[in-house]
């Protein structure tokens, strides 16, 4: 049985995967804030049809906590989302990728600092070493490839930091389903972002796309809406639901592995130097999932929002 439950995050940590490359190739007719508008104003709608089916009208309703909901939406949806296609445009996806699945282990920085539990020693010396890892794959193992690092891994820093944010945020809403969690929180943050894009094109610091750019991206957006925030989210919530959601964690480090065949599949040759820091980022992070692990065997099964270590992927959180 737990075999058949392992299914389900393999299922949705391939899907999350192939995202950034294909992501990327849009962003060769769509710009990155228009992009991640469109992208989220469809998976808004997919959201609220769902809740409005499973739970009625009444969870659309903040509960006397709008405050709380549209900053966790605008940290962890808009921040998230527009700095990582942002960041796109300056690394590669499989770097990209990289960053995402140190999500786990920041969001254990962040309940450090912001509740006070400070992680095992063991767990910051492994975040630095995968952290070593990341820099070997964008550096090639040259200092003069410190500069590839520049703006895309500073965007992509703020966008796991705000990702850890919003996903420590989630613990505080136990008496909320991750579905309605979920979807007003992504209205807050969506709303952010068509303000922003609005107001973007409106200064000419992008331009609003033509009907056939949206067109000629119809396939990359319909897997990054379909695939990514809706049959992967749902494979990935069954699986933290029968697994828990530290051993589902675990399987997070397969998405630079997936980004990476991806890349090459696509005819990209990585140098042996990437394939060694791939390596290192991932047997550190997975080394830092199981050091994070609690001891104990016998605790009641956990939700996917509300699991004390809040280990998520950035986009499972984003389309629960």
């Amino acid at each position: 049985m737990r075999s058949r439950a392992a299914a389900y995050p393999l299922l949705a940590v391939l899907g999350w995967g192939a995202m950034f490359p294909i992501l990327a190739s849009a962003l060769n007719r769509v710009d990155p804030l228009n992009l991640t508008t469109a992208r989220y104003l469809l998976a808004a709608v997919v959201l609220v049809a769902i809740l409005l089916l499973r739970e009625g009208a009444g969870a659309l309703r903040h509960g006397g906590r709008a405050v709380e909901v549209v900053v966790l939406g605008v940290v962890g949806f808009a921040g998230f989302n527009l700095l990582t296609n942002l960041a796109l445009e300056h690394a590669a996806p499989q770097q990209i990728s990289l960053f995402v699945a140190t999500t786990p282990v920041i969001t254990q920085l962040v309940r450090w600092a912001r509740d006070g539990v400070r992680p095992k020693p063991l767990l910051l010396a492994l975040s630095l070493v995968a952290l070593l890892g990341v820099g070997l794959v964008i550096t090639r193992g040259s200092l003069a490839g410190l500069g590839q690092f520049g703006l895309g891994g500073l965007m992509m820093i703020g966008a796991v930091l705000g990702w850890g944010i919003y996903t420590h945020g989630a613990s505080r809403f136990g008496e909320w389903s991750p579905l309605r969690f979920t979807t007003l929180t992504a209205l807050a943050g969506t709303a952010a972002m068509l303000a922003l894009s609005i107001g973007a094109d409106a200064v000419g610091w992008q331009h609003a796309p033509a009907a056939a750019d949206l067109v000629a991206i119809t396939p990359q957006l319909a897997y990054a809406v379909v695939v990514g925030a809706v049959i992967a989210v749902l494979a990935w919530n069954t699986g933290v639901q029968r697994l828990g959601a530290a051993n589902a964690a675990l399987f997070m480090n397969l998405v630079p592995v997936t980004t990476f065949a991806v890349q090459i599949v696509r005819g990209y040759r990585p140098e042996p130097v990437e394939l060694v820091g791939a390596a290192i980022t991932i047997a550190a992070l997975i080394a830092a999932n199981l050091a994070a692990r609690p001891r104990v065997t016998s605790l009641p099964r956990p939700t996917a929002v509300t699991d004390s270590i809040a280990v998520t992927d950035p986009v499972a959180v984003s389309a629960r």
